[in-house]
């Protein structure tokens, strides 16, 4: 007997929004999209004439879903989330990171969402980029020994253009580089390496914006090394580059590219370079393919755990405002 989809509703139809469509379509012998949401009705209709599923304008409207995915603002995220555990039926709300941009209001999402007797799911979508999880089960498996150094360096470009986008660069609901371009790599560094047990950083408002254009910061790790994350979005004219280079007892390696999709060092003891290079033609990746499978599969235990969530947003928050 085929097993029947599960149905899913989209709220937010913004820059990040057509990742997700093409995620989906990816997924669509697993998962139906049920409702597109959007405050503008009319582009709502529009990825409806193309889905097939029902455009609505009020996410509270959404009934009979499995699962909830949120794309909206990221300072929205936090009253999103909470009016929907409130007021809809979906067992499991999908969130985009950051989740929230306070502890705070991140703690009292998971609230909230829990004594409705709901789940929350962060998307972190770089944790099933295949080669973060590789290095991820290197790290763990001993092979590189102590942990000594890292440098983790993301190079982007956003142009004036999308900044004219009205939340773009806002502290209320973009909170900068920080949070809405390297977020995922705070997380990564987490998942590769556990607890931070301090940091430090700076960062630069130099284009003007409510919120940081550019930020470095050092951290260390409760069981593990020391290093440097630098980000930025002012690269000229396009994206230069992602990059990270650890430093371990028994080797070196860097990986690179546009969503870490490259192994361009590799000198690790009694270990051949793995032929694990790939290509990726979208600057998201093609991490939200594995992630919805994942949810189609109900596998949320590849989902990051609350703790590494709250950790994360408390590192971006003191490094942001």
């Amino acid at each position: 007997m085929e097993k029947s989809k599960k149905k899913i509703a989209l709220v937010g139809l913004g820059r990040v929004s057509r990742r997700h469509l093409e995620a989906l379509e990816a997924n669509k012998d697993f998962l139906e999209i049920a409702y597109v949401c959007d405050l503008d009705l009319e582009r709502a209709k529009a990825v409806a004439s193309k889905t097939g599923a029902k455009a609505i304008n009020d996410f509270t409207a959404i009934g009979n879903v499995d699962f909830l995915s949120f794309a909206t603002p990221s300072g929205l995220h936090p009253e999103h989330v909470k009016l929907a555990a409130r007021a809809c039926s979906a067992p499991w709300i999908i969130c985009e990171k950051p989740i929230a941009l306070t502890v705070r209001e991140a703690i009292t999402m998971y609230k909230e969402v829990e004594s409705a007797g709901k789940t929350l799911l962060p998307i972190y979508q770089n944790r099933y980029n295949p080669l973060v999880a590789f290095m991820r089960d290197l790290i763990q498996s001993g092979k590189l020994g102590k942990m000594y150094q890292f440098v983790m360096n993301i190079y982007w470009n956003r142009n004036d253009e999308y900044f004219k986008v009205d939340w773009h660069g806002t502290l209320d609901l973009d909170g900068g580089v920080i949070f809405t371009q390297a977020s995922h790599y705070v997380d990564m560094l987490q998942f590769f390496f556990g607890e931070v047990a301090e940091f430090h950083g700076i960062g630069g408002r130099q284009r003007g914006f409510e919120t940081q254009d550019t930020v470095s910061a050092v951290l260390g790790f409760k069981d593990g090394p020391v290093g440097s994350l630098n980000a930025t979005v002012s690269v000229y004219r396009e994206n230069f580059m992602t990059e990270f280079t650890l430093i371990a007892e028994k080797g070196t390696v860097r990986i690179s590219g546009t969503n870490l999709n490259t192994i361009d060092v590799w000198d690790v003891q009694g270990m051949n370079k793995p032929d694990l290079s790939f290509v990726t033609e979208h600057q998201y990746g093609r991490g939200h393919d594995t992630m919805y499978r994942l949810v189609a599969d109900g596998n949320f235990a590849s989902f990051p755990e609350k703790k590494e969530v709250l950790a994360g947003i408390g590192i971006m928050e003191k490094l942001s405002f």
